[in-house]
């Protein structure tokens, strides 16, 4: 394999930790502390890149990567719902969340739909092809399914179906040809062991 892609999933923050729609809000405590556990596990990359939120940018400080800003590793943006609880959106605007979940060319909330992040996250892929080396992109559950998704050539309302802990890891490997799927998981402080896959 020619080209290998490790993406790492933000650490939590309060407000995803309570099932609200991210905004652009910091990493909580336990998840700099945990972040900063699994520095020294990751295998040299050519390159780091991380998303632009404040949590991506956190979580790569305190994995003491140096990493810079790549635009299309960002989340999905809710826009209208930013901040607000699940539960909240769903007695207000039930018709909306529904539609959400079930159409991935759905933005009612004003940001972009499930298939705007797929496309970003596949041009991102497809220019990583013709990339020789590793790449570690730290960004968010949403990239990081539809990337997966990419791969395995399933169709976005496949997406549900994919649970992305936040700092988990998804490795991708290609031969510049096609990429697969190599390994999906977590490293917890007590487990953590250099990743040499």
């Amino acid at each position: 394999m020619l080209v290998r892609l490790t993406m790492i999933c933000n650490g939590a923050t309060a407000a995803t930790r309570k099932g609200a729609f991210p905004s652009d809000e910091p990493l909580e405590p336990r998840s700099l502390t945990l972040a900063k556990a699994m520095r020294g596990t990751l295998r040299r990359a050519d390159r780091v890149w991380t998303a632009p939120s404040l949590r991506a940018r956190q979580t790569a400080e305190a994995l003491a990567l140096d990493a810079s800003v790549e635009p299309l590793l960002a989340d999905q943006n809710h826009e209208g719902w930013a901040g607000k609880s699940f539960e909240d959106v769903q007695a207000q605007q039930p018709g909306d969340i529904a539609a959400s979940l079930t159409d991935p060319h759905a933005a009612p909330h004003g940001g972009e739909s499930l298939a705007d992040v797929a496309r970003r996250a596949s041009a991102l892929m497809d220019r990583l092809m013709a990339e020789r080396g590793h790449t570690i992109a730290i960004t968010h559950a949403s990239v990081i399914r539809t990337a997966i998704l990419h791969v395995l050539g399933a169709p976005l309302a496949a997406s549900g179906k994919i649970d992305i802990e936040p700092l988990s890891i998804t490795d991708f490997r290609s031969d510049g040809r096609r990429w697969v799927l190599r390994a999906c998981g977590v490293v917890t402080p007590k487990s953590a062991k250099p990743l040499r896959p």
